[in-house]
């Protein structure tokens, strides 16, 4: 940019003093013919600005002494945009000129004005234009325009599939292999995905043997249903070669197997979604009320969103647990609804009920039930077994609860429940946590602890590991908001920040970074229990507290796991999307709009 240069009134004046010379037809000494268009120049202005100029009018060149030059390769209007750019500083783009103007730019060695047109392309992405932005990068070898131009097609996917068709049918094969191998493609189910590559296969081909299984192989075949892969694999002749008919396999395979399937993940069954979503499992406006409706939360963006399906029971001092990309949710206490007054339930019983949650087909199965049944017991992941510890189980006649000391786990590969190693004592209102293979238990009613006791009793706490350590939250009817930290090799608790104001029947989950996120939850607000919406997040690392965001509403007794899962795209996006179509048809209407860039 001449400002980066200071702004040197020489070099500008002598720019202002060539172009009025130019558009004068003064002192030029060649001419630029593109078909039966000719431009006047001067040879020094061009030798001094281009690589292709400097060579073309070397001393041992016959284009050296010629007065007229054909540049057949270009257009007229490729070549005057390029023309003004390096007579005046300034490149004139639109979405209708980029094209010719960047050929111009590879062609004649205008690295500069190359960069301003990359530049160009990836700031104005979006639905209209990605599929021939991608086209036009990958032919040009412009690789930031390209990377970004293939992440705005995999995000805007789910619109055009609906309304641009034609446009992914027109893409060139290295992008369409860039978005298969996406991680994200939100609102979008992968049985669309292979049907756009054979249709892409369709309109292209035909295609080497070698090309068309590199494409189909970076698809997902353990995302798409059995009756759908059956369908498909009769659909195509690509479908139909051994590398994609042994991956159609082993989808199948890999369908049947099951309770195994959290332990048997393969890219080809890996969701595509955020890793790093929260799930709220069980909260409600009361303890006795907990809702079916399930809410996610996007720490990235922090934003809530229900999830589509329901919990298929009202379930009451659950636990939750993530393996393999799976939800799964045991036993608790079954709420049903008093004389059919929602705002009214009852504790039918503790159950052993075990339900597992497929987000990839959005449905819920139920498994192999427990040993016993259990409320307010914790549960733990352990390599690939699930353990179950304490809790309290309701006898159905009398009503009456009793503590338990029983282990149990649930071994993914077999899909069956085993008995554990029993406690020494019943307990029931415990923690536990998992650290370096090993299960912490802490708190409850038990009095008789096997490790350093913590500072606090705690009832109905939460405990977490991060970096090595485990860190001990605030449970029921503590007088303090302290919470502690564990140290394993020394065998000690220290007492960290405490939290803003006490509070209870919160959820809790630790992120991938080591910090814990907590949610809702019930507090003391002058001798009266007060549900709160907002959302905390305590650095493990720098011991502080934040607010970080707020629930759609007060909520409490919740429970809370990551889990990946499907970004939805919502009403308001589809909306902000037609509105945008409707902005740049407006401007493709405007012909003479352009947007000057500066160097």
């Amino acid at each position: 940019s001449l400002r980066k240069l200071g702004g040197v009134p020489l070099l500008t004046g002598l720019l202002s003093g060539f172009q009025r010379l130019r558009s004068m037809g003064k002192m030029c000494d060649v001419v630029l013919e593109v078909g039966d268009v000719s431009f006047p120049c001067h040879r020094a202005l061009l030798a001094s600005s281009s690589d292709y100029f400097w060579a073309l009018f070397g001393e041992s060149t016959a284009e050296s002494r010629a007065s007229t030059i054909c540049l057949l390769a270009l257009t007229p209007q490729g070549l005057e945009a390029i023309l003004d750019f390096l007579y005046s500083g300034w490149l004139s783009l639109s979405h209708s000129t980029i094209p010719d103007v960047l050929e111009a730019a590879r062609y004649l060695q205008v690295d500069p004005a190359v960069s301003i047109c990359q530049q160009f392309m990836t700031d104005g992405l979006n639905t209209e234009n990605c599929c021939s932005y991608a086209n036009l990068a990958e032919r040009h070898g412009l690789s930031d325009a390209f990377e970004a131009a293939n992440q705005t097609i995999a995000r805007v996917m789910r619109n055009l599939l609906r309304e641009s068709r034609d446009d992914l049918l027109n893409l060139n094969i290295q992008s369409l292999l860039a978005v298969f191998d996406t991680d994200e493609i939100p609102g979008v189910k992968e049985v669309e995905l292979i049907k756009l590559a054979l249709d892409w296969l369709e309109a292209n081909g035909p295609l080497p043997l070698l090309k068309s299984n590199l494409l189909l192989s970076h698809l997902r075949f353990g995302l798409v249903t059995t009756s759908d892969l059956t369908t498909l694999s009769k659909s195509h002749c690509a479908m139909t070669s051994p590398l994609i008919r042994s991956q159609v396999t082993r989808a199948l395979e890999y369908h049947r197997l099951g309770s195994a399937q959290p332990i048997n993940q393969s890219k080809q069954s890996t969701l595509r979604a955020s890793p790093n979503r929260v799930l709220l499992v069980g909260a409600g406006f009361s303890a006795e009320g907990p809702e079916q409706q399930l809410l996610t939360f996007d720490p990235r963006i922090r934003k809530f969103s229900p999830l589509g399906c329901t919990l298929p029971l009202r379930l009451r001092n659950s636990c939750l647990c993530s393996l393999g990309g799976f939800l799964f949710v045991l036993g608790g206490e079954e709420m049903e609804n008093e004389n059919e007054e929602p705002k009214k339930s009852v504790s039918v019983a503790t159950s052993n009920q075990v339900w597992r949650y497929d987000p990839r087909f959005d449905c819920w199965e139920q498994g192999e039930s427990m040993l016993e049944s259990r409320a307010q017991f914790t549960c733990c992941v352990v390599e690939d077994l699930i353990y179950i510890v304490g809790g309290q189980n309701t006898n159905p006649i009398t009503a009456e609860r009793t503590s338990v000391a029983s282990v149990e786990f649930y071994d993914i590969a077999t899909g069956k429940w085993r008995k554990g190693p029993t406690m020494p004592r019943p307990l029931y209102g415990h923690a536990a946590t998992v650290l370096d293979n090993s299960v912490y238990v802490s708190g409850g009613v038990s009095d008789n602890p096997r490790r350093a006791s913590m500072s606090i009793a705690r009832f109905s706490h939460r405990l977490a590991a991060a970096h090595g350590y485990i860190y001990s939250l605030l449970g029921k009817y503590e007088p303090f908001c302290d919470i502690e930290r564990y140290d394993s090799e020394s065998d000690h608790w220290t007492r960290l920040k405490p939290l803003f104001t006490g509070s209870f029947n919160y959820g809790m989950v630790p992120t991938a970074s080591g910090n814990l996120l907590l949610f809702g939850g019930t507090r003391w607000n002058d001798g009266q229990q007060v549900n709160v919406k907002s959302v905390l997040e305590y650095d493990t690392k720098k011991d502080c507290w934040k607010e970080i965001g707020q629930l759609p509403r007060p909520l409490t007794g919740i429970e809370c796991t990551l889990l990946p899962l499907v970004k939805k795209v919502s009403s308001t996006l589809r909306l902000q999307n037609r509105l945008f179509s409707i902005l740049w048809g407006f401007k493709r209407l405007n012909s003479a709009l352009k947007t000057h860039y500066c160097f």
